[in-house]
C-alpha cells in the first residue's frame, strides 16, 4: 500500500486506486525514481540475494530499532509490468520490518531488466562488509557467470582490485569441507588462500584439520606450504609425532599451573607456549610458578 501522505509527484495520483493501493495496470515508467510506501506482501525476495543465511539476533535487534525509529534508508525494487515488485537490495531490511509488524516500507522504484537487476543486486549486496568470504566470491561468480563480466570488469564494478576479485574466485577451488569452514569463520581467508598453495584435494583436507586441531596461524600454515612445495616427494604432512608430543606437553603443564596452556609448533622444532590467565590474581598465582617464590 503506498501512503498518501509522502509527496507522489506529478501525475501519480492516477496509479492509484480510490481506496490508494497501486493500480496494478498502471505503466511501469509512471512509479519509477520515487519513494513511497509497498506492502510488503507484494514486495518479492530478490532471487540474486548473495546473502543465504540471515543471524537471528542481529533481525531482531534490527527489528527493535525498526519498531521504534522505523527505517532510515528505503529498499531498492524493481517495477514489473504486473504490477508487482521485486527487491534488488534491503532484503535484511524487509524481513526486519516484516518481524516488527510492519505492513509496508518506503522503496525506491526503478526500472530494471532481469539482467540489470542481477548486476545491481550483486553488486550492491557483494560491497557489504558483513558479508563472509564465500558468499562474496559466489557473488563475483555470479557477475562473471550470469551478467558476461570480466573479472576487470567486475574489479570496476565494486570498485575493488583486479586481484582482490581474482583472489576471491579462487576460494571456489577448496574442497567443500574447507569452504563451509571459511563460510563459518573456523578458518580466516588467509588460511584458505594458503591451503589453496597445495595442489591435491588430500593434501588440502589434511592441512586443513591441522589448522584446527593445533590452531596454526596463518604464517605456520605459509611456511608449512612452501616448505611442502619445494619438497614435491615429500607427504605433505607435520609429522603425527610432534602432534603427540605438544599435546602431551600441554597436559603436563596445564597440571602444573592450573589454567589453560597451548603449544604452537611450527613442524621444525620451533614455535610459542601460550599460558592463559583469567585475572590480576591468576597471573599472579602464574608468574610465582613460573619465577619461583621470592624471599
Amino acid at each position: 500500500m503506498v501512503s498518501k501522505k509522502i509527496a507522489l509527484g506529478r501525475g501519480l495520483g492516477a496509479l492509484f486506486t480510490d481506496d490508494g493501493d497501486l493500480d496494478p495496470h498502471a505503466a511501469v515508467r509512471d512509479v519509477t525514481g520515487r519513494i513511497f510506501e509497498i506492502e510488503i506482501s507484494r514486495i518479492r525476495r530478490n532471487p540474486y540475494q548473495p546473502r543465504q543465511e540471515f543471524a537471528m539476533e542481529a533481525l531482531q535487534s534490527l527489528a527493535q530499532s525498526i519498531a521504534h525509529l522505523g527505517i532510515v534508508q528505503p529498499v531498492t525494487v524493481r517495477a514489473s509490468d504486473e504490477g508487482e515488485f521485486e527487491l534488488i537490495s534491503g532484503e535484511r531490511r524487509v524481513r526486519a520490518a516484516d518481524m516488527a509488524g510492519l505492513r509496508s516500507v518506503p522503496a525506491f522504484v526503478r526500472i530494471a531488466s532481469i539482467e540489470q537487476m542481477l548486476e545491481m543486486a550483486l553488486v550492491e549486496n557483494v560491497q557489504r562488509e558483513d558479508l563472509n568470504p564465500m558468499e562474496i566470491a559466489f557473488g563475483y561468480r555470479q557477475l562473471v557467470d550470469e551478467c558476461a563480466l570480466t573479472q576487470d570488469e567486475v574489479a570496476q564494478r565494486v570498485g575493488k582490485k583486479r586481484s582482490t576479485v581474482t583472489n576471491a574466485l579462487r576460494l571456489l577451488r577448496l574442497p567443500p569441507r574447507i569452504q563451509l569452514a571459511l563460510k563459518n569463520r573456523e578458518i580466516s581467508e588467509g588460511h584458505a588462500r594458503a591451503i589453496l598453495g597445495l595442489k591435491s584435494e588430500h593434501a588440502q583436507l589434511q592441512l586443513f584439520d591441522e589448522i584446527l586441531q593445533r590452531g596454526l596461524t596463518v604464517r605456520q600454515v605459509e611456511r608449512f606450504v612452501k616448505r611442502t612445495s619445494k619438497a614435491p616427494g615429500k607427504k605433505p604432512r607435520i609429522h603425527p609425532r610432534e602432534a603427540l608430543q605438544l599435546r602431551d606437553f600441554e597436559n603436563r603443564l596445564r597440571t602444573r599451573f592450573g589454567t589453560k596452556v597451548r603449544l604452537v609448533g611450527d613442524g621444525q622444532g620451533q614455535g610459542k607456549i601460550e599460558v592463559h590467565y583469567y585475572s590480576e590474581d591468576d597471573l599472579t598465582r602464574v608468574l610465582e610458578l613460573l619465577l619461583g617464590q621470592e624471599g
